[in-house]
């Protein structure tokens, strides 16, 4: 990572402080930026962005902070200018920045619908369209996309959340497969771990509390070393993918391919309930939550 130049969103808490404290250690140049807004997106704060990068250089790397809104178009593309000004050049985007305005679904404002949306997935495509073009005229560059299981497999309360996170697999996806002749790769990380994002679930239940003490033995230093390696050469040979980072282990999430096939006749409202649901229902995902799926303590 040596002189590399990574943009990293949502670097002043949390997993993406993480990641960038990471950068700095291993020699790249960071442009550490957060909005410093509150965990539902409200209000801005140079202080996060700041004190990350004063402790980057503390500890001997380089890093300068940015405090633009990854939400619109012309503030994504000044990230990628602090970048460009700061170095010279941009080498990787690791798309972290998050906020959560849970709430269950018939009762989900628009506001709640719409700001999610623009920080997650809107800003995942502000910002990596802004550095797109540096990385096709140099003929590198990484990107590196925060999703969730709540959008690769449920949970509740989360429909904004979940829409966007799973909306930014596919983004990744087509970055990938758009951007490969341009040696550019582009892959997703759902990681596990404690955060004052997760701080405000609830925890009303016991099956809650249990949850969020599970995630509290998860921490953002587990998380930034596969982040680190994807934006790094290391990783050229990983393009398209989605890895969940769970404490210790890491694991590949499966990506939608065809389970089943009804090979009969013309498809009629009959034949559909009396021989194709019955054929193919095995293959049906169930109804479940992330923590219903990963439901074993992470090692």
């Amino acid at each position: 990572m040596k002189d590399k130049v990574i943009v990293v969103t949502g670097a002043g808490n949390g997993i993406g402080r993480a990641i960038a404290m990471l950068l700095g250690a291993q020699g790249a140049k960071v442009v550490v930026n957060d909005l410093g807004s509150s965990g539902s997106g409200d209000g801005s704060d140079s202080g996060p962005a700041s004190r990350v990068v004063n402790e980057i250089r503390a500890a001997g790397g380089t890093a300068v902070p940015d405090t633009h809104s990854v939400a619109t178009a012309d503030s994504a593309e000044a990230i990628v200018r602090t970048a460009i000004d700061s170095f010279g050049r941009i080498d990787g985007v690791i798309n972290n920045a998050g906020i959560l305005r849970d709430r269950i679904f018939h009762k989900m404002s628009k506001d709640e619908w719409q700001g999610v949306l623009d920080v997650h997935l809107n800003g995942a495509y502000y910002v990596s369209r802004a550095a797109a073009p540096f990385f096709k005229e140099q003929q590198s560059g990484a990107f590196v996309h925060m999703t969730s299981t709540a959008g690769l497999i449920g949970n509740f309360g989360q429909a904004n959340y979940a829409a966007a996170k799973l909306g930014i697999v596919a983004l990744s996806k087509s970055i990938a497969l758009d951007m490969a002749r341009f040696n550019v790769r582009s892959n997703c990380i759902a990681p596990f771990a404690w955060s004052r994002l997760i701080g405000t679930l609830p925890s009303e239940t016991e099956a809650e509390k249990k949850r969020l003490a599970r995630m509290q033995s998860m921490t953002p230093e587990q998380v930034a070393p596969v982040a680190v390696f994807l934006s790094s050469d290391a990783a050229r040979d990983v393009n398209g993918q989605v890895l969940a980072v769970r404490g210790n282990e890491l694991i590949v999430m499966s990506q939608p391919r065809p389970l089943a096939w009804f090979p009969r006749g013309g498809v009629t409202l009959e034949s559909l309930a009396e021989h194709a649901v019955p054929a193919m229902q095995r293959a049906f995902t169930s109804l479940e939550r992330s923590p219903e799926v990963f439901s074993w303590d992470p090692i």
